[in-house]
């Protein structure tokens, strides 16, 4: 569908999160001014077999590089950040967050050895800063489950956007600062275009309950449990839920030890940078581990979502190379599944629990992102003209939208967005007025966009019934059979157990090759697709599967 220019609209662009969670990203684009908002990124579902990540296809971006004025990150989550190695590659712009959104990006940039080529900015919340010459950005103090989060105020000349991040309501917050209720008022007051809000928990009524509860229960359970060994599994990026734990720690005389690698990087950063406090002598590396009584000791680690190489996981099959896990242990697990992850989760609590481990999930967490009461005070406070839900799957976005009608906006003021809609907005219109080149790109080792769907269907077909490799020697010029057929199996029969079935196929394969001369046939091309057809019609009348065959020719 062409793109209608119209040079006095805002244009919005989603290349991520809408009908999905993660990969969030989202352009907004005045004449010759484009500013980004977030570069995030979602990890590969069970049917991407061999994908490590997934980041948003930046087509778009490259097309349009000399508009961009920068990058502006809302916080420190993956499905916010983890993205921009990637896409800065090929759009070198700068970045402003705040002073832990960026520790953390600079760590990813350290990584990727891309920290001296990448121009960051640090902005407190409060903090206005101008991009370009039509745009103006306000960095609204607000509360998530990683610290230093904040909202977005976007003043353009067709009028002012706010764009929640992902948020919460918590009036008595760990550290820092809580979601400026006032400031949000105030922009409501003069007038806000429109709203772009997170729709996440749209599902879930009623509040979230504070981020000092969950230190209630862990207390509670360092007191229940005072002569065993403690281990705590939870976000990474959780800072509250870890600082937590440590000061529960030090309440009951406990060193801490950190496994797993994101955990020991965002506890690293978040200390240097005054997010966490942590006494002296508390931590102790994870191989000193066994020299503790088993009350002197908790850990803090990766894993709370079942992730197969997460610290949790291995040390649940006796895989972790410094700390095994013995009957009467304590595991607190401090998430809730993401959804998609049920299972790989409750794999995980099945081993620990064959294993004689005490699991602790009640009241261990609480939600990062906002319900359905504290979505309607958002939309009380800012009273947009226009209302367009981001970050969820399809069904978040049209509850988030009947949530707003129900508070009186008119439907035809919302939009529910696809990924790479063109939004158009002014005073007097929101609507869509076209598409641009959006979707997917998978990130497999250090290649990025090389894998695409005929791959990913060449590694379900192997992954659901095999390979067969067909190796023949033939004779130059006549391509008579020298040596051979030779059959390999990979995935598909144990030939050990299957001779009379490869025999058979063997067999079949000569008859194939007896046929070459009467039907005038002598390329390879053409011999290898009658050996695949042939084949692949055997194996299915005698086993209804159907392999991947790869016949392979050699000449003498």
């Amino acid at each position: 569908m062409a793109i209608k220019k119209e040079n006095n609209n805002l244009r919005v662009i989603s290349l991520g999160g809408l009908g999905e969670i993660g990969k969030n990203i989202t352009v907004f684009e005045y004449k010759e001014d484009i500013i980004i908002v977030d570069c995030g990124l979602t990890f590969p579902s069970d049917d991407m077999p061999g994908i490590d990540l997934v980041i948003p296809d930046t087509t778009y971006l490259k097309r349009n590089k000399e508009k961009i004025r920068g990058i502006v990150l809302t916080h420190g989550h993956e499905d916010h950040i983890g993205a921009l190695p990637y896409v800065l590659r090929d759009i070198n712009v700068p970045i402003y967050g705040t002073k832990l959104t960026i520790g953390l990006v600079e760590n990813k940039l350290r990584e990727h050895n891309m920290l001296k080529t990448t121009e960051r900015h640090n902005v407190s919340q409060g903090q206005t800063i101008k991009l370009g010459s039509y745009f103006k950005v306000e960095f609204i103090s607000s509360s998530h489950s990683i610290a230093d989060a904040v909202m977005l105020a976007i003043f353009s000349p067709v009028g002012t956007i706010v764009h929640t991040g992902d948020f919460k309501l918590d009036y008595t917050p760990v550290r820092g600062k809580t979601l400026d209720l006032h400031r949000l008022a105030q922009l409501g007051q003069k007038g806000v275009l429109a709203l772009f809000a997170d729709s996440t928990n749209v599902e879930r009524s009623g509040y979230n309950q504070s981020e000092r509860t969950v230190g209630k229960t862990i207390d509670s359970v360092f007191e229940t449990y005072n002569d065993r060994r403690i281990m705590v599994a939870t976000f990474a990026s959780n800072i509250d839920r870890v600082q937590q734990v440590i000061q529960a720690a030090q309440k009951h005389k406990r060193k801490v030890a950190v496994l797993g690698r994101s955990m020991v990087n965002v506890v690293r950063i978040a200390s240097e940078l005054g997010y966490l406090d942590i006494p002296p002598n508390t931590l102790i590396e994870a191989n000193e581990f066994h020299r503790y009584k088993d009350n002197e000791v908790v850990t803090i680690m990766t894993g709370s979502q079942g992730e197969p190489m997460a610290a949790l996981s291995r040390i649940a099959i006796s895989e972790h190379k410094q700390i095994d896990i013995k009957p009467g242990d304590v595991v607190i697990l401090s998430s809730t599944p993401i959804p998609g992850n049920e299972k790989t989760v409750f794999k995980v609590v099945n081993e620990l629990v064959k294993k004689g481990t005490i699991v602790v999930r009640e009241d261990t967490h609480v939600s990062g992102h906002a319900t359905q009461e504290e979505l309607k005070l958002i939309h009380s406070l800012v009273k947009p003209k226009y209302f367009i839900p981001v970050h969820g799957e399809h069904r978040h976005l049209q509850m988030h939208v009947e949530l707003a009608i129900g508070l009186g906006m008119p439907k035809e003021n919302t939009q529910i967005l696809s990924i790479g809609d063109v939004l158009e907005l002014n005073r007097q219109k929101c609507k869509i007025t076209g598409t641009v080149s959006s979707g997917q790109i998978f990130v497999d080792g250090l290649g990025v966009g090389d894998v695409g769907n005929i791959v990913l269907r060449d590694r379900k077909a192997l992954s659901q019934d095999g390979l067969v490799i067909v190796v023949m020697i033939l004779e130059k010029g006549t391509n008579i059979l020298v040596s051979g057929p030779d059959i390999i199996s990979r995935g598909f029969v144990y030939i050990r157990e299957s001779e009379k079935l490869m025999a058979e196929a063997k067999k079949e394969i000569e008859k194939v090759l007896g046929t070459l001369d009467s039907k005038k046939v002598k390329e390879w091309s053409q011999i290898k697709v009658l050996v695949r057809d042939e084949l692949r019609q055997f194996i299915w009348n005698k086993t209804k599967r159907n392999p991947m065959i790869l016949p392979i020719i050699m000449e003498v």
